[in-house]
């Protein structure tokens, strides 16, 4: 694969069109005005016909999910209060792990894209929905939902480009800060609950002076109370209730929500960081049109090859492409319609990025070192 910092980009624009070559191990890949169109054509009827056919199966699905979430939680919880034996706090330890990544992942991140907002029940509205992470959910609503999705990749408007605090990006200017860039993404994926809760900060702005921490008042104060009520339960209620176990319950909820934060790191960092995904800049990106934005979508994701439960864990953010070009979709059909996407893709002569997780993991980890470095 080629070295992120030969990527070139080259633009074309004229009142009526805009051409743009992406090259991508050393391959230049090109999508005219014309193309660019037949392409949005292809993926707009894809999606028209996975939502024509949404209906019981897809309502059962995450009844089930939120049903076996809920399950593992309250087992999970009950095996943690006789943590004192091992099994019983491994067990427990494990449960609760996977019912919090199973909460994040597969319900609540989907969830609040909307894409159970056809059933109109509003105990799974992307509205009223809160999920259990220290992010509130009208704040992710907003970074997540509409800045990401909206912009992605896009340097300069994506915050999740680093979270305002990596350099992952040759078109990020350097400063010496990121020569910690390797210390600064351990931090961040044992600590990602509340890094993801501290993005609609823009922290960046802040240090930079655009602007000050009391034009962030009301957000702060969303962060702290939800922070706040995460802390209380995890921390303080649910030992309290184990009386003389309470150490082990104390401990097994700081695992717990260890194993949510290193794992939904990795899920997410692989989906958009592994080596030869693609970023834009703001200039060529100005008169985009529907194929573009779609073109823009596949070459700034990244896939990873799994089973059936590996999907589910990750919340099927597994199939990123898929997600990135239809997050409004139910997140469980993207594996029934990865293979058209992929096929759309070859025939337009659009790469598709895709491979096992240690793979894409560890080109993301050689990324963050190598942009630590100022050449």
């Amino acid at each position: 694969m080629t070295d992120l910092l030969d990527t070139t980009t080259t633009t074309t624009t004229t009142p009526q069109q805009q051409t743009i070559t992406k090259t991508v191990a050393g391959k230049a890949i090109t999508l005219t005005p014309e193309q660019a169109e037949a392409f949005g054509r292809e993926l707009d009827a894809l999606k028209e016909a996975v939502i024509a056919d949404l209906g019981e199966r897809d309502a059962t699905y995450i009844r089930r999910m939120i049903k076996a979430q809920r399950s593992l939680e309250v087992g999970g919880r009950a095996l943690l209060f006789g943590g004192i034996f091992p099994p019983f706090w491994l067990a427990g330890t494990a449960m609760l792990g996977l019912s919090k990544i199973i909460d994040n992942m597969e319900i609540g991140h989907n969830v609040m894209h909307g894409q159970y907002d056809w059933m109109g029940d509003p105990a799974i509205s992307s509205r009223n929905f809160e999920w259990d992470t220290a992010c509130p959910a009208d704040q992710w609503r907003h970074s997540h939902n509409y800045m990401h999705h909206t912009y992605t990749n896009i340097v300069g408007l994506d915050r999740d480009i680093g979270y305002g605090i990596l350099r992952m990006s040759s078109d990020q200017r350097w400063r010496p800060y990121y020569l910690g860039n390797p210390v600064y993404a351990f931090l961040l994926m044992v600590l990602f609950q509340y890094g993801v809760a501290l993005h609609e900060m823009e922290s960046e702005k802040i240090a930079s002076g655009e602007i000050t921490l009391t034009d962030k008042r009301e957000i702060l104060r969303g962060i702290w109370d939800k922070t706040k009520r995460q802390t209380l339960k995890d921390y303080v209620a649910f030992p309290l209730l184990a009386g003389p176990f309470a150490p082990w319950v104390f401990a097994g909820n700081l695992t717990a929500n260890l194993m949510r934060n290193v794992w939904s790191y990795m899920i997410i960092f692989c989906g958009h960081f592994p080596e030869d995904v693609q970023e834009f800049s703001i200039e060529e990106t100005k008169a985009e049109t529907r194929g573009q934005w779609y073109f823009r979508q596949v070459l700034g994701s990244a896939n990873l090859d799994g089973g059936k439960l590996f999907h589910i864990l990750s919340g099927n953010l597994s199939f990123q492409i898929e997600h990135h070009l239809f997050p409004d979709i139910p997140a469980f059909r993207h594996a029934e319609i990865a293979p058209k996407v992929r096929e759309i893709c070859e025939r337009y002569g659009v790469p598709y990025n895709t491979g096992p997780l240690p793979r894409q993991f560890a080109t993301v980890v050689r990324k963050i070192v190598k942009f630590a470095l100022p050449f």
